[in-house]
């Protein structure tokens, strides 16, 4: 009988819980006892532990956050940390360890591997779906429907106040999120690191008052620009502030912060997380290691833990090329 053990790490992503649903259903259909460590790697150092039942998971499918809570660990920055790690699972009797998070938290599971002979799989559970080797990651739908929602909110009082709306999402330096919820909410601009840069800041501000300029002089009743955190080097208050006094228009910064990480997964995140939680303990019930579960075109895939944090997925160049050429507010030659 094998005695798995499961950690959610990193920032909170909806759909987590139903991950953890799927591992431990799994886990039952295998007769395997499970563990889950409390917030994130801090639990697994601090032997922060319970045996999870079926009744511990019922009805969790549709809630967002995790139930095991979830933390960030500089402790496993360090040699001393992993060893802490590792020495807890060895305590334990763990055989194996999954976690649901994100790269960061990939790249402690791959230090733990270093030190420990039990079987490691990943599960990428983060809003930025900034994991290498799967198509999404567990969250990321959700927020983005989530930033959808609030700004298709924010369109109504902009149009009543013809004013222009800044809104910030989440992303942390990938622009998944940004592109996503920029062109689904129609907005006239959207800002990400695949296709802005603020090398000249006056320069770009120039560009940014005019095309405001442009379109209020054409009529239109409202201007939207979805940008993604971390992009203007003062912020994004700082930005609609510069903007209001080089165009005269109101200027309002929204940032949505962490009610993206919030709320009900989806549809689509409860899936995702239900076949990546049933495929890992599979995997584990296969004797494999070292891997993560994602999914591409639809299909379940193992991938070697180490490629998942290459970080080469990158946003789709159409959809970057579609927004840049045919989507944004026209120059005001082509109104």
């Amino acid at each position: 009988m094998k005695n798995i053990a499961v950690l959610t790490s990193g920032g909170d992503a909806p759909g987590m819980n139903a991950a953890l649903r799927a591992i431990v259903l799994t886990c039952l259909q295998y007769k395997y006892t499970i563990t889950g460590y409390y917030h994130g790697y801090n639990g697994l150092i601090n032997g922060e532990s319970k045996q999870i039942h079926v009744d511990d998971v019922n009805g969790i499918i549709g809630r967002g956050g995790t139930i095991l809570k979830s933390a960030r660990c500089p402790a496993m920055l360090s040699d001393n940390g992993i060893k802490q790690a590792v020495s807890t699972l060895m305590k334990d009797k763990i055989d194996a360890l999954i976690v649901i998070g994100g790269d960061g938290s990939f790249a402690g599971l791959l230090e733990i591997a270093k030190y420990w002979q039990g079987q490691v799989i990943g599960i990428p559970g983060t809003i930025d779906n900034d994991v290498d080797q799967t198509d999404f990651t567990i969250g990321f739908s959700t927020a983005v429907n989530t930033a959808i929602e609030a700004i298709d909110k924010i369109r109504d009082t902009a149009d009543a106040f013809e004013r222009v709306f800044i809104v910030e999402v989440m992303g942390r330096h990938s622009g998944f999120i940004t592109f996503n919820v920029g062109i689904a909410s129609a907005a006239e601009q959207v800002l990400s690191f695949e296709n802005f840069d603020c090398v000249n800041k006056e320069t770009r501000l120039n560009e940014l008052s005019n095309s405001i300029k442009n379109a209020q002089s054409n009529r239109h009743s409202s201007y939207l620009i979805v940008i993604a955190e971390n992009l203007w080097p003062e912020g994004t208050t700082e930005l609609a502030k510069n903007l209001t006094e080089l165009t005269g228009i109101d200027c309002t910064p929204c940032i949505l912060g962490y009610i993206q990480r919030g709320g009900s997964p989806v549809a689509k995140d409860r899936l995702l997380a239900t076949k990546l939680g049933v495929a890992s303990v599979q995997a584990l019930a296969e004797g494999k290691t070292n891997l993560m579960m994602g999914e591409q075109n639809n299909t379940v895939v193992e991938v070697p833990l180490r490629q998942s944090i290459n970080h080469q997925k990158g946003v789709s160049k159409s959809l970057i090329k579609a927004q840049t050429d045919i989507l944004s507010v026209p120059k005001q030659s082509q109104i």
